[in-house]
């Protein structure tokens, strides 16, 4: 390996244990699944608020509420009890209602303590200084963790409505309900999804044991640094709840360039010849494609993805993250002895005469 190699492969690893130390990078900024057969919208919110803007996160898990105007949006829990307020003065939260706890785990699978009763005076807490606040409501998804809605369970090939869903507010003292539906949709099949991940896992070896030279697997890191690229892109924009929307943001689209970079140099490296090198950035492009997708990889089995875009986009996507992350790995270790061993032929040959 030649100096400047090593010191990129230095610069590039100290990269790559960075972002590891981060935690994996997730095209949904914010955690949670990346992929579901549930999908959840609001449809209507009557009367209308200006100003306030209301929507479901994550599938229908979460709802969320922005008030930036100078009137507090108040939310009742379950039993009709004070639950939030938001407002200008920030976000408070009942400590007697059941909802603050039930509320805390998708599933609502708590012990409610002794002060939890809908009849109780107010404990009002403040949890947040901002506008804006996302709850896990329970009214907008599906509650039951392994067993399918009815409808879906009778027929799965077809999508379905599960549910149309109200949740009611109070605008300064204005009754107000956010109307919605839940829906479910088949997942794609898997005689479509498995055969293009076997071909983009074995395609880097493949170029790596039988290509004439490092161009055909510099081909490949393109299509990985793309794919990295796209990804990166269409992530959606971040909760408004989110402290810093610039951070969320970076964190998501720091390991789609940084993949793109070494896409770049691979390239680079094949066409000018150079296996070797060309084989360790591969290496390098591999995991990187990894880490950027194995947090989403949901979506190749999901109906639904938490992505901008074209939802086909977004699925061949972490398919090649994935698939040829993990190919780009392999192939890239094989294609490192291969080019050193074919790069002097003539030389050993005379050596061996």
């Amino acid at each position: 390996m030649t100096t400047a190699a090593a010191r990129l492969l230095v610069v590039v690893l100290g990269a790559l244990a960075v972002l590891l130390l981060a935690g994996p990078a997730q095209a949904h900024v914010g955690g949670g699944a990346a992929g579901s057969d549930y999908d959840a919208r609001v449809l209507t919110v009557d009367p209308a608020l200006p100003g306030v803007a209301v929507r479901v996160l994550v599938f229908g898990d979460e709802l969320e509420v922005v008030n930036p105007t100078g009137t507090e949006v108040e939310v009742p829990g379950y039993s009709d009890e004070p639950y939030l307020r938001i407002g200008p003065d920030g976000v408070w939260r009942n400590a007697n209602s059941p909802a603050t706890y039930i509320n805390l785990d998708r599933f609502g699978r708590v012990s409610l303590p002794e002060n939890a009763d809908p009849a109780a005076e107010p404990d009002w807490v403040q949890v947040s200084t901002g506008n804006g606040y996302v709850w896990h409501d329970h009214r907008t998804h599906w509650m039951s963790e392994d067993l399918l809605p009815p409808q879906v369970a009778a027929d799965p090939t077809r999508e379905h409505l599960v549910s149309s869903w109200v949740v009611p507010m109070t605008h300064g003292g204005t009754p107000v309900q956010v109307r919605g539906e839940l829906t479910w949709s088949p997942p794609p099949p898997g005689w479509v999804v498995w055969p293009l991940c076997a071909v983009l896992a074995l395609a880097p070896l493949a170029a790596a044991l039988a290509g004439r030279g490092p161009r055909p697997l510099g081909v490949l890191l393109a299509v990985g640094g793309s794919a990295a690229v796209h990804h990166a892109a269409t992530t959606p924009e971040p909760a408004a709840s989110v402290s810093s929307h610039a951070g969320a943001l970076v964190s998501a689209l720091l390991p789609g360039l940084l993949a793109l970079a070494v896409a770049v140099g691979g390239l680079v490296a094949a066409g000018r010849g150079r296996g070797g090198l060309t084989a360790l950035l591969a290496v390098v492009l591999g995991w990187l494609l990894l880490v950027q997708g194995l947090p989403d990889v949901d979506v190749l089995w999901t109906a639904n993805v938490l992505a901008e875009g074209p939802v086909l986009l977004t699925r061949a996507s972490v398919a090649v993250l994935v698939a040829l992350g993990a190919g780009c790995v392999v192939g890239g270790l094989v294609g490192t002895r291969r080019f050193r061993e074919d790069r002097h032929p003539a030389g050993e040959s005379l050596r061996q005469g």
